[in-house]
Formats: structure tokens, C-alpha cells, sequence
């Protein structure tokens, strides 16, 4: 039998691949960051939301902060190489590649120390 862990012994971080989320509609990937950010958890997705599905996801976050239960999230995505995964076609039309490593986490536990093309540097804490 697996020992039951009391949360306050550290931070859970969810780790989300991205052939998890290709089956999910857009409300279901916000659903399930959502889920696991209002339960204190840090969530990291393999591979990022398109622009529009990180502004839903920004929109219902704000529809669901209250002062004493949910102060909302912090997100920080850095992009992948583009070069080598997106056709010339692609970059000439500007398409933009959803292949970024994105952390969200509530946002009174997570603070971005630093942040560049390459990494992202954040301090959790927990409640």
C-alpha cells in the first residue's frame, strides 16, 4: 500500500505531455490547468496552448478569482526552435508554433526570478 503524502510536505508539480492534451477540446486543456492550479499544484505543459486558448484560459481565470480562495495564475511560456520544426511555408506566413514549454501556477506561490528564450527561472513556495 502507497504511503497517503500530507501536501504540506512540498509543492505538486503536474507535468503534462502533449499528446495528453492533442486529445483535448480547448475548454478541456483550461478545465484541467485550472483544476490543478486551484489545488495548489504547478502545472507544465510539454507543449504550449495556441494564442487563443491561452487568452481563454487567461478570461475564465479572471471570472473565477476570490479574494479567499483562488488569487488567480501565474503563467510563463518560453518558445522552442522553430526553425527546426517549422517549414519555410510556415514561417513565411507567420504561422506561430504552439511546441513552447509553458509553467502556470498559482499566483500567490510562484514568482518568475528570470526568464529568456532558453529558460525559466521561478521561486515556489508553498501557501
Amino acid at each position: 500500500m502507497a504511503e497517503v503524502k500530507d501536501p504540506s510536505d512540498g509543492v505538486q508539480i503536474d507535468l503534462i505531455s502533449g499528446e495528453r492534451m492533442d486529445g483535448l477540446t480547448s475548454m478541456e486543456k483550461i478545465r484541467t490547468i485550472l483544476d490543478g492550479v486551484r489545488d495548489g499544484n504547478i502545472v507544465i505543459l510539454e507543449e504550449g496552448l495556441s494564442p487563443d486558448e491561452e487568452s481563454r484560459l487567461i478570461e475564465v481565470t479572471m471570472t473565477e478569482i476570490s479574494p479567499d480562495e483562488f488569487n488567480g495564475i501565474e503563467i510563463e511560456t518560453y518558445p522552442k526552435s522553430e526553425t527546426a520544426d517549422a517549414s519555410i511555408l510556415d514561417r513565411i506566413m507567420g504561422k506561430e508554433s504552439t511546441k513552447k514549454l509553458t509553467v502556470i501556477g498559482p499566483a500567490n506561490q510562484i514568482e518568475t526570478l528570470h526568464k529568456d528564450e532558453t529558460l525559466i527561472s521561478a521561486l515556489v513556495s508553498r501557501k
